[in-house]
Order: C-alpha cells, then sequence, then structure tokens
C-alpha cells in the first residue's frame, strides 16, 4: 500500500497528528510556461436545513400575502424595524445579514432561489450524503464529488503541499477516498513541540535521522511530513492579523473561516477547503422574523463570511478574493408553513449563495411560487435549480475542470447560468509537477488598517 503525508500523520503520534498552520509564502512553486490553476473553492455547508425562507423571504407580489399567512410570527417585515433588505423587489435579506449586503451591492454576492437537491428525501442524513457524493438517489459511491473533482482536473499539480482542508475534526463526505485532506481546527497546534526545551531539538532530528534511512514509500511520506513540519515551525503562529481591518466573530465558525483565509494567503497550494456550520435544524422557538435563534446564527454566518471576504480582499497588492470563490449550501429548506412550536419543518427547496471577486452578482433561479398549486408535494419549495448546476459552473469556469459528466455522474443538459466569470476550457495544456515545497521561510505579506 502506497505511504501518503496524510496516512503518516494520521498513523503517527497525535502531536504529529495534530496539524494546523502559519503564514508562508509561496512555499509551492512552478514553471511559469505551465498554465496551472490557482483558484481556490471554499464550500460553506449549513447543517440542519437553512429556512431558506426567512433567509431570503419574498418581500412583494402574491407571493408575499402567501408567505405572510403562512408564517404569521415568523415573518420577517418589510416595514419598520428588523424589515428586510430589498435586494430586487421581488426578494429580500434577513436583516441579521446586513454585512452581507454591501458585498452584494458591490454585485459580489449571488444567490441562487430554489435551489437545492432535486431527489425526494427529507432525512437529513440522505440528503447530505446525495449532496456530497453528486449522486442523488445512491450513497454506493466510494469517491466524493470533490475527490473526483482532483481526479480529474487537467491543469494541477502533480505535488501540492495542501491541496484540500477540512476546518474542523472530521473529512467530508464529498472529499471521500481522497488521502490528501488536511484536517485541522486551528493554525496554533501544528507542530512537534511537547516540550519546548527538549523534545523540538532533539527528537525532531532523531525522526528525520530515521526516515531518511530508507527510500521505501513510508520513508518518503516521512520526509514529507517533517518538511512540512519545519515549514510551518518556521514560521509564527498565532499572530495572524486579519487584513484590510476585517473582524472575525469570536465563533468556532469566525476563528474556522480566519483559518482559511490565513491558509490561502500561504500561498502553500490550497485548492479545496470545507467548512461547516450547524444548528439550522429549526423545528422550535425558531424566534420571530427579526429577532430570536435563527437571527443569532444568520448574524454570525454573515459576519463571519463578510470578514472572510473583506480579509481577502486587495491585501498587500494581492485581490486573494479574485482567486476565491465561495459557495454556501445545505441540504434542504424549511416548509412554507410555521409549526405549532414556533419552528419550521423540514422542506426541500432551499438556496445557495455564490461569492468571490469573479461572481456577477444579483438574485438568479427560475422561482416557482408559492400558490399551493405551485408548491412541491402542497408544502415545500419547488427546486427548480439542481444544485449541480451552480457547482458545475463553478468548476468549469472559475477551476477550468470540464469534466462533470465524471464528477457528477448522473446530471445531464447542464447549461451556465453566468454567475460567475470564466470561459470552459475544452483541453488545457499538459501542467508539469508543481515542485518543489521547502522548510524555508518567505517573504511575508501583509497589509493592516490604522
Amino acid at each position: 500500500m502506497k505511504s501518503t503525508r496524510r496516512g503518516f500523520l494520521v498513523g503517527c503520534s497525535a502531536a504529529i497528528a495534530a496539524m494546523a498552520g502559519a503564514r508562508i509564502n509561496q512555499v509551492v512553486f512552478a514553471n511559469p510556461e505551465d498554465s496551472v490553476n490557482e483558484d481556490v473553492l471554499v464550500i460553506i455547508f449549513l447543517r440542519g436545513g437553512c429556512d431558506a425562507l426567512n433567509l431570503i423571504p419574498p418581500i412583494g407580489g402574491a407571493d408575499r400575502g402567501y408567505y405572510e399567512t403562512a408564517r404569521s410570527e415568523l415573518k420577517v417585515p418589510v416595514t419598520g424595524e428588523g424589515r428586510a433588505l430589498n435586494l430586487n423587489n421581488q426578494f429580500g435579506l434577513h436583516p441579521g445579514a446586513g454585512s452581507l449586503y454591501d458585498i452584494f451591492q458591490d454585485q459580489k454576492l449571488a444567490i441562487v432561489t430554489a435551489a437545492g437537491l432535486q431527489e425526494d428525501t427529507r432525512s437529513h442524513f440522505d440528503a447530505m450524503s446525495y449532496m456530497e457524493l453528486g449522486t442523488p438517489g445512491s450513497k454506493a459511491s466510494s469517491t466524493g464529488w470533490l475527490t473526483r473533482h482532483f481526479q480529474t482536473a487537467p491543469n494541477l499539480p502533480t505535488e501540492i503541499l495542501m491541496p484540500a482542508l477540512a476546518v474542523g475534526n472530521l473529512q467530508p463526505t464529498s472529499l471521500r477516498g481522497y488521502t490528501q485532506t488536511t484536517s485541522m481546527s486551528s493554525p496554533d497546534y501544528f507542530n512537534l513541540d511537547i516540550d519546548p526545551w527538549r523534545w523540538q531539538d532533539e527528537s525532531q532530528e532523531a525522526l528525520r535521522q530515521l526516515y531518511h534511512t530508507g527510500s521505501s514509500s513510508l520513508h518518503l511520506a516521512g520526509q514529507e511530513t517533517l518538511d512540512f513540519v519545519d515549514i510551518f515551525e518556521a514560521n509564527d503562529t498565532g499572530d495572524y492579523v486579519p487584513a484590510n481591518g476585517a473582524v472575525y466573530p469570536d465563533t468556532d465558525f469566525g476563528r474556522r473561516l480566519q483559518t482559511v483565509a490565513q491558509m490561502i494567503k500561504m500561498n502553500i497550494g490550497l485548492r479545496v477547503a470545507n467548512v461547516d456550520l450547524g444548528g439550522w435544524d429549526t423545528h422550535d422557538r425558531q424566534g420571530d422574523g427579526s429577532t430570536g435563534y435563527f437571527n443569532t446564527r444568520v448574524t454570525e454566518f454573515s459576519d463571519s463570511l463578510a470578514a472572510f471576504y473583506t480579509d481577502l480582499s486587495g491585501c498587500g497588492g494581492t485581490n486573494y478574493a479574485n482567486k476565491a470563490t465561495v459557495v454556501v449550501m445545505s441540504e434542504f429548506g424549511r416548509r412554507l408553513r410555521e409549526n405549532a412550536d414556533g419552528g419550521t419543518d423540514h422542506g426541500h427547496g432551499g438556496m445557495m449563495m455564490v461569492m468571490g471577486g469573479n461572481v456577477n452578482g444579483g438574485v438568479y433561479g427560475d422561482w416557482p411560487g408559492l400558490e399551493n398549486t405551485q408548491l412541491y408535494d402542497g408544502a415545500d419549495v419547488e427546486v427548480t435549480t439542481d444544485y449541480r448546476r451552480v457547482l458545475s459552473e463553478i468548476l468549469i469556469r472559475r477551476l477550468n475542470n470540464p469534466n462533470i459528466d465524471t464528477i457528477f455522474p448522473d446530471y445531464a443538459g447542464f447549461s451556465p447560468m453566468d454567475i460567475v466569470r470564466g470561459a470552459p476550457v475544452a483541453s488545457p495544456p499538459p501542467v508539469g509537477p508543481y515542485f518543489s515545497y521547502l522548510p524555508m521561510v518567505m517573504n511575508q505579506e501583509s497589509c493592516t488598517t490604522n
């Protein structure tokens, strides 16, 4: 069995397996003539079934009346304090998401209504598995859709220090079968330093001598891992200052997005990052349209996402927001009608968001309507935009991977919605090894506001 850096890390001591990072720049190099795609896809999954009808409520037309009738207690108002923020006179944005409103007005945030999984299920676990595997109706696949992207991408280097990052404790199902995912919760723990006065110098050197005694895949994986550790330990950890005055919420989600921003700025090859935000299963005590539990959740989500975009925008002359595309998704939406417990039950159609410097902002999707005959199963928003359509466009136009028939094997009839900029690439030129990563300290790029 071939040993990999990830396998080595999992099999070694807990100190080695506790991975994170610090700030480095340009540790990975490519030949100038190679056409290497360096875009980063950030997937944010809202676990639990986010109530899209209150996050993006209808604010005009007949659907506003159906919405108010079905949600007399939970509705987001259109006038007065706590009113919805007008997106296009048909839909509004929850007032708790006000920090995203400026990004929407700058046309860097796209919102897709009535989007999601077209498979008929109201099971959290089934819906999440279908979406992350990229095979609706089947959980038999041994690989996730992001794994198949890595397997088929024609313009990625053969060697990348950190191609995929899962911020948290678990590798998401979308990366099932991919052995090069780095899992971390914070950049403060990546070291071999148990006792700083004796372990780092003596034991790390002993490990290096041990793994330089052979040339097997295990030895090479060990050498690579120790080089990886050296790169991170040679840089200061825990001193990251977000750019442009960005302030992340002091929450797990806020800190996780800050970690992603830090990893992007290191220029160590990150291509995909996954971050989860749970707590969206609002069966009871959801709160009224503008206050309460749901509002708190929306505010944390929005403030964290806005800080991430601000942090990446134009730092030190490099606009990292132009190379990062953020996609927000959830396994399904909630039912149109509120329940007797002050909440909403599992529904069908939800929403997606796409944010980034190369996003064509606006409201997208074929809205099906909320009149009873227009509802799915007489209760839910119909799905008119398959979530794979949005992801496929990003894969083709931003990541330059046209192989969506392999990534989403049962999906046919793709047509772009023009959510992101970029042109499909029919046959990208071959790319050589992305070489090399070295245990060295590089010039760090930073920018702050006074």
